[in-house]
């Protein structure tokens, strides 16, 4: 097996725990996607020092989580987070382990990892590669196995049922069937999950290459069902689509697009969500034809509840909902310019190309392509326009000019200034501050018949 190519200051870090007559090995990842040819600099360590062995070692230690034996050692211009060699009691509350005992064996802390292609280690002083559970195999098998028996593995924490499709999604690999079979069976103990949890694992899903070969993965499992209930939903709904027999057929669609084109988190999980509401809003007409009236904006409802659920921040909550809820946004060449500057307005400039992008997805999954070309006029239009006054900070009068004019600061106040800019907004060369006093003025007077 290949070495391990440590860099320099890895081995100078590791060189004090020789001297103190310790090992350190780079574990996990790292050495995975080296094996794989995949760049990761993202380092985690174990040692057989004891959490208090390594703060006399460093003249600079902070216990970051030293009841489980991990420390960050601030080491020249580098930081090294270290966790000593463990072993874990039972797992009573399917997450965390009831106790953590400190060893002094590699293997037996390997053995309590998760996946063997997960369960490499590579000694930072030569570089060699030490892999204990066959996991060379299973990455030239392209394949995620449990180590030991799957079932307690997936009992410890639950969590690494999720794990087992975002690193099938990550690396393009099969689940090992008796692996499969397992987290299948526990599928309902992902409910024992913290929902922050559970989201940071969908996000890695969604940021793989491939994000359908996870979501896939769960739904087999039965797992999306418990995590999103109203995204599993969307199976039962039939519909005509090429390359999509169901709804959620078409949501995986548009999800894989947008992680093809390597299109932002925001696009993707709004690809994720952007028909989630369809099955509430599905009728059929006195055609026989289907239709989802109202879906958008249902559907960015439905999000919303779905990502405080999710413990998504507001920001992104806002961004998505946005997307969602404005992705059957049609362009004609007929809208005027006020139309045009009302659509920048209400999207946001900073946000009209992931509008387009999820529309883009969103065609490519109904339709097998996208009609980008299409975009060209409005995009012409939006960037002649997007400097044009489009927001009340954009008037040639400030709340402070009305008050002097005589209009108290009120809601009135604001009122007129919503107005007055949706006068500037048709009407550009109107934005003088003479002229909107006076449009003011005559406003303020129309409000209370004076």
């Amino acid at each position: 097996m290949k070495k391990y190519p440590v860099p320099e200051n890895i081995r100078r870090f590791a060189s004090i725990f020789r001297d103190n007559g310790k090992r350190l090995y780079i574990v996990g990842g790292a050495v995975r996607d080296h094996l794989l040819g995949i760049p990761n600099s993202d380092y985690d360590f174990c040692t057989d020092a004891k959490p208090e062995e390594v703060i006399s070692m460093f003249r600079h230690v902070i216990p970051t989580g030293i009841k489980h034996g991990t420390v960050t050692v601030l080491f020249k211009d580098d930081t090294f987070e270290v966790t000593t060699f463990r072993t874990e009691g039972s797992y009573s509350d399917q997450r965390h382990p009831d106790s953590v005992t400190f060893v002094t064996d590699l293997s037996e802390d390997l053995s309590r990892r998760d996946f063997t292609v997960n369960a490499f280690a590579a000694d930072c002083l030569d570089g060699n590669i030490i892999d204990l559970f066959d996991g060379m195999k299973d990455l030239r098998d392209k394949t995620i196995r449990a180590i030991g028996i799957p079932h307690e593995r997936f009992e410890e924490d639950a969590l690494r049922i999720m794990r087992l499709a975002r690193f099938c999604s990550k690396l393009g690999f099969e689940p090992d069937p008796e692996t499969k079979k397992a987290a299948s069976e526990l599928s309902a103990s992902i409910s024992n999950v913290s929902q922050e949890r559970i989201y940071d694992e969908l996000s890695k899903i969604l940021a793989s290459r491939k994000p359908t070969v996870g979501l896939r993965l769960l739904e087999d499992m039965g797992v999306l069902r418990i995590i999103l209930p109203e995204l599993a939903e969307c199976r039962k709904i039939e519909q005509t689509k090429v390359g999509a027999s169901d709804v959620l057929e078409h949501i995986y669609n548009a999800v894989d697009a947008a992680a093809y084109y390597n299109y932002s988190y925001n696009v993707r999980l709004a690809a994720l969500l952007h028909d989630i509401a369809k099955p509430l809003c599905m009728v059929i007409n006195t055609y026989g034809i289907m239709r989802f009236y109202g879906h958008d904006v249902k559907s960015a409802e439905l999000a919303r509840k779905v990502m405080r659920r999710l413990k998504c921040s507001n920001q992104l909550t806002d961004d998505v909902c946005n997307l969602i809820a404005n992705h059957m946004v049609k362009y004609r060449s007929d809208w005027t310019d006020g139309a045009v500057k009302r659509f920048i307005r209400r999207i946001g400039k900073e946000n009209i190309n992931e509008l387009f992008e999820l529309q883009w997805c969103d065609q490519i999954a109904s339709e097998g392509k996208s009609k980008a070309d299409e975009y060209d006029e409005f995009i012409n239009r939006i960037h002649e326009l997007e400097n044009q006054p489009m927001s009340v900070k954009d008037l040639a009068v400030t709340g402070n000019d009305l008050a002097e004019a005589g209009i108290p600061k009120s809601k009135v106040m604001g009122d007129i200034l919503n107005d007055l800019l949706e006068m500037v907004i048709d009407y550009p060369s109107l934005n003088d501050k003479e002229t909107l006093l006076n449009q003011a003025d005559l406003l303020f007077k129309k409000k209370f018949n004076t």
